[in-house]
């Protein structure tokens, strides 16, 4: 398939590689066509790889991955622009955080979500919010994590939803692990996830660990 992935950071080039690994065709959007570290990836990922603006990339892509930073992941989609993401699988692995005062800090949070946002500005894409729960390197390598560890999705669009399901079983994931939580407002959990991540992360001493749900039969 082709897909765009928004955002030149080390989620974007560890998604866009994984993608490019599998034989999928990734253009890896960022603000301008000449950014070194999207032609620096492109030239190093392999024969699918490309590299563009974030309007180039979502409007060769067939599904379209957000993995710029949550505060500015509007900007970077309204760049992208809504008649380029209409119809189109967004997948969503941003986290509305930043560092203030050495504190990390979300905005929004608990009464809205960065996934909701991009759902209410671009109502004809089909948002999906997922992987924002572990590191990069888990995303695309849950082996790296021992046990049966769980990844979410959330959106309004079931279609949409298998499609990503689909695409985390081509990363590693079997689909029993894939936990559905429903539509997009389940976004803003996941979201507020993040302090928690960063403490356990902070104690561990890495980051290669993630959560294991069990429930009662």
């Amino acid at each position: 398939m082709r897909y765009a992935v928004l955002g030149t950071g080390e989620v974007g080039r560890t998604l866009g590689g994984k993608l490019v690994e599998l034989g999928h065709t990734v253009v890896l959007g960022s603000r301008t066509k000449d950014n070194p570290a999207a032609l620096e990836w492109a030239r190093g990922a392999g024969s699918g790889a490309s590299a563009g603006t974030f309007a180039e990339a979502a409007g060769a892509a067939e599904v379209v991955v957000n993995a710029v930073a949550g505060r500015a992941s509007l900007a970077a989609l309204e760049a992208a622009g809504a008649s380029r993401l209409d119809g189109k699988v967004v997948l969503d692995v941003s986290n509305p955080l930043a560092f203030e005062d050495g504190e990390a800090r979300l905005s929004p949070v608990e009464s809205d979500s960065v996934g909701e946002q991009i759902q209410r500005v671009f109502p004809h894409a089909r948002v999906v919010k997922s992987l924002n729960t572990v590191n990069c390197q888990v995303m695309v390598d849950p082996a790296r994590v021992p046990g049966e560890h769980q990844v979410f999705v959330c959106g309004e669009d079931a279609a949409a939803k298998q499609q990503v399901t689909a695409l985390l079983g081509e990363f590693g994931w079997p689909a029993d692990r894939v936990l559905d939580l429903g539509g997009i407002r389940a976004a803003r959990s996941v979201e507020m996830w993040l302090p928690l991540w960063l403490d356990v992360m902070r104690g561990f001493g890495h980051a290669d660990f993630n959560l294991e749900l069990r429930r009662a039969r």
